[in-house]
């Protein structure tokens, strides 16, 4: 296998988050683009307002690279309407993937037909454009009994509604990455909550995001049974397979 294949190279950051001003952070959203042609990752994983720009790199270099860029994020608790527009207006700007931050906070609150509605109408317009749609359900905030029972629903919505042909399609994602944990604990995947999402949301994928930094980590995931990782290290992890006498697996 090539560790290459499962790597979404991300980069989320606004001008602000970053520090720096836009038009650093257009530069370093160019770079992360150009480095996923060139290391030929799986997807690159940038904000949506950076889609189009993207679209255009990968054309002029008649690249295979994909673009995903992330829906109602990070905190997912929009409308379903402004999910829908926003997912709309990245399929126009070419996006591959769509990963949507499911509304935790409701489903947390019990407002589980908002949250099937949200999954449904969001998923079928993913599918219908021939999108690849990923659910982000945030393990950080939820409890172990909550990462199941909401890779369950998901996963319950998806096989109730839609072929079988379109699983394979619909990733639970874990993490967005920038939610902000207390004493320091890991807002990201984890081996414990990819289990219970691998547990309860097959058929359906399992992307790991958040946390995954090195070739050790990245190989552990992909051994458990993720199909993607998304991560900011694409490069470190990509560079240390090279050099790793572990590398085929």
């Amino acid at each position: 296998m090539n560790i290459n294949d499962y790597l979404d190279s991300t980069y989320l950051k606004t001008a602000e988050q970053a520090g720096i001003s836009e038009n650093e952070n257009i530069k370093t959203v160019v770079n992360c683009v150009q480095e996923a042609i060139d290391e030929r990752f799986k997807l690159v994983m940038i904000r949506p307002e950076m889609v189009s720009l993207a679209k255009k790199m990968i054309i002029k270099q008649n690249s295979k690279l994909d673009i995903g860029t992330v829906i109602d994020f990070p905190k997912g608790a929009s409308v379903l309407s402004k999910k829908l527009k926003e997912a709309n207006q990245a399929i126009l700007d070419g996006t591959d993937d769509l990963d949507f931050v499911c509304n935790y906070e409701a489903f947390k609150k019990g407002k589980i037909n908002l949250v099937k509605e949200e999954i449904l109408k969001c998923t079928q317009l993913g599918i219908k454009n021939h999108k690849v749609v990923k659910w982000i359900i945030e393990v950080a905030a939820l409890n172990n009994q909550q990462i199941i029972q909401l890779s369950a629903l998901i996963k319950n919505v998806v096989i109730s509604n839609l072929k079988e042909e379109s699983y394979a399609s619909v990733f639970v994602k874990s993490s967005t990455g920038f939610y902000k944990t207390e004493n320091n604990l890991p807002n990201g995947a984890t081996i414990p909550s990819i289990i219970m999402m691998l547990e309860n949301a097959s058929p359906l994928p399992v992307k790991a995001a958040g946390g995954v930094r090195n070739y050790g980590e990245a190989m552990e995931m992909v051994r458990l049974g993720v199909k993607r990782i998304g991560t900011s290290s694409a490069k470190t992890i990509a560079e240390e397979a090279t050099s790793s006498d572990n590398y085929l697996y």
